[in-house]
């Protein structure tokens, strides 16, 4: 009887463990297929994400060329105005410069010849 008895203590310990190692294989699976699914989902929520982000950088960054690009037209307007403003004094002083010097060549000519 003490024979038997062990006997079927045994076999009842043998198939609780090959049972509780079954359940164990899976649950680790359906853990395993948690987190599978959800590092998925987040790497879908952060590419999701980083596309938005991308899409305002790149708005964000048309609106600021397209003021750089106002403002250069501007202030190359205001720049060729100076220039031009510029370029007509020094162009007005040389003019008078070369009267004067022709006048001053006339002078001493006239001294000279006597007239």
């Amino acid at each position: 009887m003490r024979n038997i008895l062990m006997g079927f203590v045994m076999a009842i310990l043998l198939v609780t463990q090959v049972l509780a190692d079954t359940s164990i294989k899976e649950k680790g699976k359906e853990v395993g297929q948690a987190f599978k699914k959800a590092g998925k989902e987040t790497g879908q929520a952060f590419k999701e994400g980083g596309k938005e982000v991308g899409h305002a950088f790149k708005e964000g960054g048309k609106e600021v060329g397209q003021g750089f690009k106002e403002m250069g037209k501007e202030t190359g307007k205001e720049a060729k105005k100076a220039g031009q403003s510029t370029g007509g004094w020094f162009r007005d002083a040389g003019k008078k410069t070369g009267d004067a010097f022709k006048q001053m060549g006339r002078d001493i000519r006239g001294f000279f010849t006597g007239k």
